[in-house]
């Protein structure tokens, strides 16, 4: 194994907020009509498959994309994640003249690999943030997908048009776009993206290591192993936990809504409104819960998007037995957006500060990996829980799902018990429990560099 390179950003925020953009905009286009076209290729039983499709590759994605990034940088994770959904759009498009299913799951699942890039990005925009700026600066990276999620489905018909005048079948014309959008942000990010002096935090106090031992915890480490030391330290633990939670209630409650509100007679012009308002709140309001994640603390923050996150499916449940539910139904869906924003911006932002730097980037993909699962499994659980229980069950079920976010939630002086800067500002990294610390002297070529000292983990036995 090889050690954790300097982390990278762009010479601003720019180049992330460029590239995720560029990526928004490319996802929205494709997921407008992937099932659209999945059913004129398979049939109407086989449309949903195509969101599970996209789910599954970036959850596979995340993992192996984290791992680069650890051994070889953000970059080239990041511009070889959206060469993989450029391809994905190829086959897409391929799938599409050739009229093959199997080929357009096996391009949906490419092309789901650049949403694990957008949301790997905003752990390239902390890696250099200074620590009393970090939710601030991934929150600015979500928010650009905010006008990608807006864009891309309005581009739809246009793309369309184009390609059937390129000579291509209906519906893929829109995934053409898509891969210009895709391959634009990786050449963005291939060659604007540089590396940077990291944060200057504070050394981190840590157990001694014994002897042999120093070299060894300055190693990356894979993705079972960083989850195993989260498990040992409650604000890593929690904010690994609330990310998942969060964003498995948001998913089972957001993919019913089309069908509750169509099975009590809404129209589809007003369930587009009721989507589109809920995305919005998933994004439009990242700024102001990174401002609060960094002013009040990740923690707080974490608790407040949690609570959120109770109170729309409450709604959703009120909603679901009023007789005149539309209104309500599109408050919850509001109110739903905006604490999965909270949640995940500020446990994010906890975890990035949290974890040792040899643990931070396996334990960042890991946890996106299984955010994704978590996703994909509350869909599917979501169809069956629906047609027995009716949306009322929906938000039940989603209710539950919060439970082991609220057992794994830690006090708001966790965020006060990270190392600090001179101004008062939460540090990089926090050590599990262990005996008393003493300040780990730092190696030679660190001193040469001007680097803090990498931080170990107790030995595992």
């Amino acid at each position: 194994m090889t050690s954790v390179p300097s982390v990278e950003r762009s010479g601003g925020i720019g180049t992330l907020v460029t590239g995720n953009l560029l990526g928004g905009v490319a996802v929205a286009s494709g997921i407008a009509v992937g099932g659209l076209l999945l059913e004129r290729l398979g049939g109407t039983s086989v449309a949903g498959l195509g969101q599970a499709a996209s789910v599954l590759g970036a959850a596979v994605a995340a993992v192996p994309l984290a791992g680069v990034a650890a051994r070889h940088g953000r970059r080239r994770s990041l511009a070889l994640g959206y060469a993989i959904a450029v391809f994905g759009g190829v086959l897409i498009v391929t799938a599409a003249v050739v009229a093959q299913l199997a080929v357009l799951l096996a391009g949906l699942a490419m092309f789901g690999v650049g949403q694990a890039v957008n949301l790997q990005s905003r752990y390239a925009a902390a890696d250099g943030a200074a620590p009393g700026a970090r939710a601030r600066t991934m929150s600015i990276v979500i928010w650009a997908t905010t006008i990608g999620s807006v864009a891309g489905p309005n581009l739809s018909e246009v793309a369309d048009r184009f390609g059937r005048w390129l000579g291509l079948p209906g519906l893929a014309g829109p995934y053409v776009f898509s891969i210009v959008a895709f391959a634009l942000a990786g050449a963005v990010v291939a060659v604007f993206l540089r590396p940077a002096v990291r944060s200057s935090a504070p050394a981190v106090r840590s157990p001694a290591p014994a002897d042999g031992e120093a070299d060894e915890s300055r190693r990356t480490v894979g993705a079972v192993a960083a989850l195993r030391w989260a498990a040992g330290d409650p604000a890593a633990r929690f904010a690994v936990v609330l990310i998942a939670v969060a964003h498995a209630t948001m998913v089972m409650v957001m993919v019913m809504t089309p069908l509750h509100m169509q099975h009590h007679g809404m129209s589809l012009q007003l369930v587009g409104v009721v989507i589109s308002l809920h995305v919005l709140g998933m994004y439009a309001l990242s700024p102001v819960f990174g401002w609060l994640a960094d002013r009040l603390g990740a923690v707080r923050t974490a608790c407040a998007g949690m609570l959120m996150l109770a109170a729309a499916v409450v709604l959703g449940f009120v909603a679901a037995s009023a007789s005149e539910g539309s209104a309500l139904t599109a408050l919850a869906l509001i109110v739903l957006g905006v604490g999965w924003s909270a949640s995940m911006i500020s446990a994010s932002a906890l975890l990035a500060g949290t974890a040792a730097d040899h643990v931070r980037v396996p334990l960042q993909g890991a946890t996106d990996a299984g955010m994704n699962y978590a996703g994909a499994a509350a869909a599917a659980l979501a169809g069956p829980i629906l047609a027995a229980g009716g949306f009322r069950a929906v938000n039940v079920a989603a209710a539950i799902i919060l439970v082991p976010a609220v057992a794994t939630a830690v006090p708001p002086s966790a965020d006060a018990g990270r190392p600090r800067t001179k101004r008062g500002t939460t540090g990089t990294a926090r050590r599990p429990s262990g005996p008393d610390p003493v300040r780990e002297k730092p190696p030679r070529h660190d001193d040469e560099r001007g680097l803090p000292p990498a931080v170990r983990t107790p030995a595992s036995g």
